[in-house]
């Protein structure tokens, strides 16, 4: 992803807004704008500007995994023995499938992807590694770690 453009910069009303929207993404123009004591409509504008230019990706709600079900976290470390060819491709097309891989990064260091898993129980991550990642062509190392005790689960970016 691209910094923002040149000439938009943010302002300390821009960053108040996005603070606004990471703590409670469902507040209305009408409830920021009385937070920020803005009138409406430059309030929309600023939150309309700032989804334009991409600042602003999407909204969702924070969901607890457990009472939904996915008692277990794992961190899954993956090494590809070849990183030439189409592999690699294929696995990250495959991964962007996986509603249970809730997020995948290219790294650097012993392991070529870091992935973050869910899964209901132990049995039902061993059934994904046997059954998913493990197929995957080219694959040489995977390596799982699992979450004793989660401290700190954030998905805000400081602003």
């Amino acid at each position: 992803m691209s910094k923002i453009p040149e000439g938009s910069e943010l302002d300390e009303m821009d960053r108040a807004l996005l603070r606004l929207l990471q703590a409670d993404g469902t507040l209305s123009s009408s409830a920021l704008a009385e937070r920020l004591s803005l009138t409406v409509t430059p309030c929309w504008r600023r939150r309309k500007r700032l989804e334009d230019l991409g600042v602003i990706r999407d909204y969702q709600a924070n969901l607890d995994r457990r009472k939904l079900g996915f008692g277990v976290l794992a961190f899954a470390q993956i090494g590809f023995g070849v990183h030439a060819g189409d592999d690699p491709d294929n696995f990250e097309k495959t991964i962007l499938a996986l509603p249970e891989v809730l997020s995948c990064h290219k790294v650097t260091g012993s392991a070529d992807y870091v992935l973050t898993i869910l899964a209901a129980d132990l049995e039902s991550y061993g059934r994904f590694v046997e059954n998913v990642l493990r197929r995957q062509p080219g694959l040489a190392t995977i390596q799982s770690s699992l979450a004793l005790r989660e401290i700190k689960a954030e998905t805000r970016v400081p602003v």
